[in-house]
């Protein structure tokens, strides 16, 4: 097609390709992603004129999974797509992440990116290449986006990085990180791994950054061949800059003493009312008009940001006091709720979270449809941030992507150490309620969540504990701060997080807002990060170092069945007869599952064991030699018929119904008779021959064991 431009990148044994000026030409950028058959397309529309009234830039990224790109159909009554999974979500984060910096600072236009899975083949994943097709989408446009990015996968298969693995790969992988970042240096990585090292990390961020620098260099050669150097829209910030010093002078001139007074107040709820009211005392000093507020509060919050720098890189000390690798006061505490199976509080600072774990059968998984294969979770985290947490008001309207994203990094850092199925075949739910924020609660949720679980005797591997790292860096000089506030969060250049046991890294996430930083710094943080990570570990093993070994007596027990697949349908009985009538005799949940495992659970073990003997019985084969009390369902002029197990007839044939000599099969037995018998031979079809025990027999037998069929009817 006339205008279609078209480039690649090669990445080892993976070609990716990159399209523009085909399809969606109305939006201010386009492109098409392609990688064998996996297709993405990205689009990005910005508004002309900035919006009024706001000091950020009003950035969306919106990530959508189409069903139809897997060749599948949507569930539910209408057939259609509905909300973003989390998945989508998620993902919607991690091209937001890296791209959000790269804006100026004066730069606010609304921007939506909308990222559209056209195409997936069940083997490349198409996040990897959201991110660079939005990246590409802003870069060809003519926002003024300062550099564009690249975004890579890492793998640990077999002790070798693998650069983008398949999915299929990854089932197999010991690491499971994105990076994404500019041709010099990292902006942002998320992922999950099996306790690996921090070394291994360090290689994987040095074998990223040379694909990023590819992926980079080809959209850089893209704008070339468009013609597009030169054709970012010119943005006038001279007049805002001028206005913004003016006041950033006359404030700090003024309010600087009584501001960094404030910043240095440890109490974060004191501190922040002291900073409103010094605020509302400049505004109306300065009597500033309506349209001005959100101007003002940016230069204010630009200030409060330069004193908060300088008492690191200048004075080398902190705002609530604390050494650059202090870690604040840690109160751990477990089996606080009577009720449930498993509880912790764990409080670090003013960051506390209060998490519960419940354990529950199989019919608890989360099922989750999405362009995978059909698949279901045992084990899920949920976090929830209620505003009375960081003392706001604040509408509740189901979860924030924040909360989701949060809940999600907590989850990866556990899950590597939940035990198998086949070793404790529960359903987890791990929920933390934040009770409290001032910095790192999805740390604290990691922390708390591994408490919890020990205390509700789930037998992870290892304790978990997390820790968030800061940095700050003016010029040349970088200072690493541990277990960083909400404040140095805010104003610092990074957010670090890493999750983990004493064995290694489970999970990670870095989030960059400046042009990079060095690699010996990045192994200093993971070192640091490290040594943070089992202090920790240390106050935690205090309170409980192992899992206990007893469940909640409130909790549910569970047995697991294994049966031929051919008798699901015995145990189920028509129209789901026999499996209804075992529940309702015994009270148990049952779920079978397609392969044959049956899973037996209840709170009551008798009630368990009632069920176990009632499926073993229908599903039992007759063996010579055992003796059955049996039912007669029919008789014949040959002998009669009689069930010895469900579904399981054998015969007695007329002269094996009595020594004595029969000449009528009604005169010894009659249909429905409940009669003792014995299997003497199976044949090669499985028809069973039996014979009837005598009274003389049946007082012999009465002290042995003697397999009853349970009655269904």
């Amino acid at each position: 097609m006339l205008g279609t431009k078209e480039i690649e990148i090669n990445l080892g044994n993976k070609i990716i390709k990159i399209e523009t000026g085909k399809i969606a030409k109305q939006s201010t950028g386009s492109v098409v992603v392609r990688c064998e058959e996996t297709t993405v397309l990205a689009t990005v529309v910005a508004s002309d004129e900035p919006r009024e009234g706001i000091d950020f830039l009003p950035l969306l990224v919106d990530y959508e999974e189409k069903f139809y790109a897997a060749g599948k159909i949507p569930g539910g009554f209408f057939k259609r797509e509905g909300r973003p999974s989390n998945n989508a979500i998620l993902t919607s984060r991690l091209i937001d992440r890296p791209l959000r910096p790269l804006f100026p600072k004066e730069y606010m236009n609304d921007v939506q990116i909308i990222v559209t899975v056209l195409s997936y083949d069940q083997k490349n994943l198409p996040d990897v290449l959201a991110i660079i097709g939005a990246s590409a989408a802003l870069w060809i446009s003519n926002i003024p986006f300062q550099h564009p990015i690249g975004a890579v996968r890492i793998g640990l298969i077999e002790n070798e990085l693998v650069v983008n693995p398949t999915s299929q790969e990854l089932e197999n992988s010991e690491l499971d990180l994105i990076i994404a970042g500019t041709k010099d240096s990292i902006m942002m990585m998320e992922g999950k791994a099996c306790e690996v090292s921090e070394e291994i990390i360090l290689k994987a961020i040095d074998i990223a950054q040379e694909a990023i620098k590819i992926i980079v260099e080809s959209q850089e050669k893209l704008i070339n061949i468009l013609g597009k150097l030169n054709t970012k829209k010119e943005y006038n910030f001279s007049e805002i800059t001028e206005k913004k010093d003016k006041y950033y002078k006359l404030i700090k001139n003024l309010y600087e003493p009584e501001i960094k007074e404030a910043t240095c107040i440890i109490e974060k709820k004191e501190r922040d009312n002291l900073l409103k009211k010094i605020l509302n005392k400049i505004m109306e000093k300065l009597s500033i008009e309506d349209d001005d507020i959100y101007f003002l509060k940016n230069i204010y919050d630009d200030i409060c940001r330069e004193i908060i720098r300088n008492l690191i890189i200048k004075e080398k000390r902190r705002v609530d006091g604390r050494q650059f690798d202090d870690i604040r006061p840690i109160s751990c505490e477990i089996g606080i709720l009577p009720r449930v199976h498993g509880s912790a509080l764990f409080t670090r600072g003013q960051t506390q979270a209060l998490v519960i774990t419940t354990l529950g059968t199989f019919k608890d998984r989360q099922f989750i449809d999405t362009l995978e294969e059909d698949s279901s979770e045992r084990f899920y985290l949920h976090y929830n941030f209620p505003p009375f947490s960081v003392g706001e008001v604040r509408p509740r309207r189901g979860q924030s992507r924040r909360e989701i994203g949060h809940g999600s990094l907590a989850e990866k850092a556990l899950k590597s150490l939940i035990p198998l199925e086949v070793e404790f075949p529960y359903t987890i739910r791990v929920v933390s309620e934040i009770l409290e924020s001032n910095g790192s609660s999805s740390m604290a949720t990691v922390c708390g969540g591994s408490l919890s679980l020990m205390d509700a005797g789930v037998p992870i591997k290892r304790p978990i504990a997390g820790i968030a790292m800061g940095l700050v860096k003016e010029n040349e000089k970088i200072e690493i701060l541990t277990d960083i506030l909400g404040l140095e969060d805010h104003y610092g250049d990074m957010d670090f997080k890493a999750a983990g046991s004493s064995q290694g890294i489970t999970a990670i996430q870095m989030d960059l807002k400046i042009a990079g930083i060095s690699k010996n710094t990045l192994f200093d943080i993971l070192q640091k990060s490290k040594k943070a990570r089992l202090f920790i570990l240390n106050q935690m093993n205090e309170v409980i170092s192992e899992p206990k070994k007893d469940l909640s007596i409130y909790a549910p027990k569970i047995v697991i069945l294994k049966i031929d697949t051919n008798k699901i349908g015995i145990v189920i009985g028509p129209s789901g007869k026999n499996i209804k009538k075992i529940i309702e005799v015994t009270g148990a949940t049952i779920d079978i599952k397609e392969d044959g495992e049956i899973y037996i659970s209840s709170i009551n073990e008798n009630s368990i064991k009632q069920a176990k003997k009632m499926i073993e019985s229908l599903t039992k084969e007759a063996k010579v030699g055992d003796t059955y009390k049996g039912k007669v369902t029919r008789t014949t002029n040959f002998g009669a018929f009689v069930e010895i197990l469900p579904g399981k007839e054998g015969l007695v044939h007329i002269s094996k119904l009595s020594h004595k000599h029969v000449v009528k099969v009604e005169d010894i037995v009659k249909v429905n008779d409940d009669i003792l018998v014995k299997v003497i031979g199976i044949d090669n079809q499985g028809r069973i021959d039996l014979r009837k025990v005598d009274i003389e027999e049946n007082s012999i037998i009465e002290n042995e064991s003697i397999d009853h069929n349970e009655n269904y009817d």
